[in-house]
């Protein structure tokens, strides 16, 4: 396993383990990476209430992961992500392809126990703003039961108290970027993303890493116009204009390539 030394120039946020990199891959990379994703069977699309998605790895069982072999395709970055993160213990072993439609999001949620607590998220299309907020049990004012987290109200950047300074923030994800979170990120904060076509970006902690880059690279063409500064006091958004697909690679420890083995 490499040294996490090489992530530390991406660390950003209130917390020592959440880490942004900006162009993980490059347009072309992302194009190709789309292309599979479409070229997939229509049975390898399962649809949710409000989004739809691809599961690759196979099955995530209370006992473990009932194992399939991931494609080339995805291999080829997940392999880059476990090397050149030094994260991961073992090589991932488990991909969900998210599909988002504009005004489509994800309800604030933990990622569950059979995962090793490390999460990279690759994202591709359109822009996204993605909330943190810690679990209730780490407010000083406990009057409000975790199981709000559906109400919209739970993404709101509120001044409130909380232990150990932990507090509600948000990051936004550009497309081609890479987040990565883990231990405290994992296991002390809920992550989800509004349904809305327009999401203020003025209160994330990465604003200068997700939108230096993107104003000097002439690969970015597409997205960079679903950026908007709009002026109302400080407060910016983006147009989320284009569908938004992420990739969410994780490593499950209990893998089985076969069920009666469990």
């Amino acid at each position: 396993m490499e040294d996490e030394g090489n992530l530390n120039k991406f660390r950003v946020g209130p917390h020592p383990t959440l880490f942004y990199i900006p162009d993980f891959i490059t347009d072309y990379q992302q194009t190709e990476l789309l292309n599979n994703i479409y070229q997939a069977p229509v049975s390898k699309w399962k649809s949710l209430k409000n989004r739809r998605l691809q599961n690759w790895g196979g099955v995530v069982h209370e006992k473990g992961l009932l194992a399939q072999d991931l494609p080339t395709w995805l291999t080829r970055i997940t392999e880059r992500i476990f090397e050149e993160s030094g994260l991961f213990p073992s090589a991932i072993n488990h991909v969900l392809i998210n599909e988002y439609l504009p005004n489509q999001g994800i309800m604030p949620h933990q990622d569950g126990p059979a995962y090793f607590p490390v999460v990279a998220i690759l994202s591709l299309g359109s822009p996204v703003v993605m909330d943190f907020t810690p679990h209730s049990r780490l407010r000083l004012d406990t009057n409000d039961a975790e199981d709000k987290n559906s109400d919209d109200k739970s993404f709101e950047i509120e001044t409130k108290k909380w232990l150990d300074d932990h507090h509600p923030f948000s990051i936004l994800l550009m497309p081609r970027s890479l987040l990565i979170f883990k231990d405290e990120m994992f296991s002390e904060y809920l992550h989800g993303i509004k349904d809305s076509e327009v999401q203020q970006y003025d209160k994330v902690v990465n604003d200068i890493e997700a939108l230096e880059q993107h104003r000097l690279d002439p690969l970015f063409s597409g997205s960079e116009k679903a950026v908007e500064v709009v002026r109302n006091g400080e407060l910016r958004s983006i147009q989320r204009t284009t569908t938004r697909i992420s990739l969410t690679c994780r490593l499950v420890l209990k893998a089985h390539k076969n069920l009666f083995k469990f």
